[in-house]
């Protein structure tokens, strides 16, 4: 039974034009697919399905449809196909690098988000079966299921973007659709190129990986974690085997040995669910190098802590958190969501035994995405947690264009870091070497 069948929808109470075109396109689809062989087109790459429709609804427009121009024509082909074989109308807008993210609030409010700013869409759902009907395309393809029971879910599509949905009876103004955009695996020094980090940062980071320390990535929401995480793990010597750990995979590693694995949910019957905690659990076993998780956000903490302890040093992780300092605190309250009811001050223990740097990431007014502080985790033990700055952005008054600008500015490694750094072999950095 489709989405569309298993949810109740709206009957929509005014109209617009970009409802009513939507509406058309629909027609449109349906009298297209009735008449081609779906054993036939199964059987066609992506490309020759849709030259195929494309050669079909041009001949259906030059039967039935209006008289229109070519550029009418065209859009009006075009927008009937994507419909068909992929994601209808958002299918322009995954196709336009500008946007960073797409929210859909019901079939007829669709908002992007370009160079970190919000602005709506004029591309609309011609209804809520017509976007139920989208959600249940997308998250099929990745064996998730959503309906009126288990009524949220995390997906992503097939070329990587994240996705998260959200329908009734828990969203009240119809299905909430969002999918958040990755650009391309970035390296560090493309990131120098954009702004988010200097050039004596890379070195660092390179000799901190190599030396296997254990790194946080922490930040708020849109502040390129996942993409800094991705930068930050081709660092990774090419010989190590890496076990990546996530929700929704996200990471594209560029080393040869590296396993991928993926949560997964329960079933209909409430059967089957591998849970981050059980994927961290289980990667013990398999030998890794190191392991990198996408992101903690539960008791998986706890068990992060005890790989990093136990012979695992290296691992990448990230977090959200709005500083480095609170990062720890996140990382102790995960934890404390185990089973196990440790103490305060064991958990504490796990944590400066186990993390060696937190990597704090912001976004600034103007959009832009940069590491704003690095710090070393000197605290030893059950001691209170103690930062020791490596390095710190501090941005330049702004002006009228509101262009974030500044300067990162470098302090002393920790005797505890140097001795890490020459015991691997690695040189301290020149921006951190001691006159």
């Amino acid at each position: 039974m489709a989405l569309k069948d298993r949810v109740p929808v709206r009957t929509p109470t005014g109209r617009s034009r970009d409802a009513d075109d939507a509406e058309a396109i629909a027609v449109y689809r349906e009298r297209l697919l009735a008449e081609l062989d779906r054993t036939e087109l199964a059987a066609l790459s992506h490309d020759q399905r849709r030259l195929r429709l494309e050669r079909r609804m041009g001949d259906v427009l030059s039967l039935e449809g209006p008289v229109l121009g070519d550029r009418d024509r065209a859009a009006i082909i075009r927008r009937v196909v994507d419909d068909a074989l992929g994601l209808g109308v958002l299918e322009p807008l995954l196709a336009d690098p500008s946007i960073t993210e797409i929210m859909v609030n019901g079939p007829h409010d669709v908002f992007v988000e370009r160079d970190g700013r919000l602005q709506r869409h004029p591309m609309s759902f011609s209804s809520d079966e017509h976007l139920l009907q989208t959600i249940d395309r997308i998250v099929s393809a990745v064996n998730r299921r959503v309906d009126e029971s288990s009524p949220m879910v995390d997906a992503r599509l097939a070329t990587g973007e994240r996705v998260n949905v959200v329908i009734p009876p828990l969203a009240l103004d119809g299905p909430s659709l969002t999918i958040r955009r990755f650009p391309r695996p970035f390296r560090l020094g493309e990131l120098v190129g954009r702004g988010s980090l200097d050039a004596d940062l890379v070195d660092l980071f390179g000799a901190l990986v190599r030396a296997r320390l254990s790194v946080v990535v922490s930040g708020g929401t849109g502040t390129g974690k996942t993409t800094f995480l991705n930068a930050l793990s081709g660092l990774v010597p090419g010989h190590e085997r890496i076990v990546t750990i996530e929700d929704a995979a996200e990471l594209s590693l560029q080393q040869e040995h590296v396993v991928r694995l993926e949560s997964r949910p329960a079933n209909v019957e409430g059967r089957g669910q591998v849970s981050i905690r059980d994927l961290v659990r289980n990667s013990l076993r398999m030998r890794p190098d190191r392991i990198i998780v996408g992101e903690v956000r539960g008791g998986e903490a706890l068990d992060m802590l005890q790989a990093m302890n136990t012979g695992h040093e290296g691992s990448l992780v990230t977090v959200h958190a709005n500083a480095a300092e609170d990062a720890l605190g996140r990382i102790e309250t995960l934890a404390a969501m185990s089973e196990l009811a440790l103490p305060v001050d064991v958990l504490r223990d796990q944590v400066n035994t186990a993390v060696d740097v937190v990597v704090q990431l912001s976004r600034g007014s103007d959009g832009s995405r940069r590491v704003v502080e690095v710090a070393a985790l000197v605290s030893r033990h059950r001691e209170p947690y103690a930062l020791a700055p490596l390095a710190t952005f501090e941005a330049a008054p702004p002006g009228s264009d509101r262009v974030v600008a500044g300067r990162w500015v470098h302090h002393e490694l920790p005797e505890a870091v140097v001795r890490r750094l020459l015991a691997a072999g690695e040189a301290v950095p020149a921006s951190w070497g001691r006159s």
